[in-house]
């Protein structure tokens, strides 16, 4: 089976415990690549725990071409604008970027819990 090799950008509480639920899929034929997160979250530390590298967004643009999809878990259109900016730039045709709304809808398949509720008005 294809693994399925994911980022994931801003690990406050929405993506902190996201990180946390993939982890748990891992078996499942995801591999959660690299995070960019600037803040000591619980979700930098698990990923420093766990060996993810830790990256801010050009670094992780630099590693895009090795990663599926992008996560932007951040609600701030401006990472999203960044993100999508730096990555057309960098002629990956390939990396998709998930926003909020995908994370949760992936987050009802794979658990019952309560996904924190901070930014659901970030748009696409």
């Amino acid at each position: 089976m294809k693994k399925q090799t994911i980022a994931i950008v801003g690990l406050g509480r929405v993506g902190s415990v996201f990180l946390e639920a993939l982890l748990g899929k891992a078996n499942k034929g995801l591999k959660i690549v690299a995070v960019a997160e600037k803040s000591d979250t619980p979700g930098s530390r698990l990923a420093l725990a766990q060996g993810i590298e830790i990256l801010d967004v050009d670094g992780l643009i630099g590693k895009s071409g090795n990663v599926d999809i992008i996560f932007d878990l951040t609600g701030m259109s401006a990472v999203r604008q960044e993100l999508r900016d730096k990555l057309s730039k960098s002629t990956n045709r390939h990396t998709v970027i998930a926003t909020e709304s995908i994370a949760r809808m992936i987050w009802m398949f794979i658990t019952d819990a309560e996904l924190p509720d901070v930014h659901a008005g970030a748009g696409y």
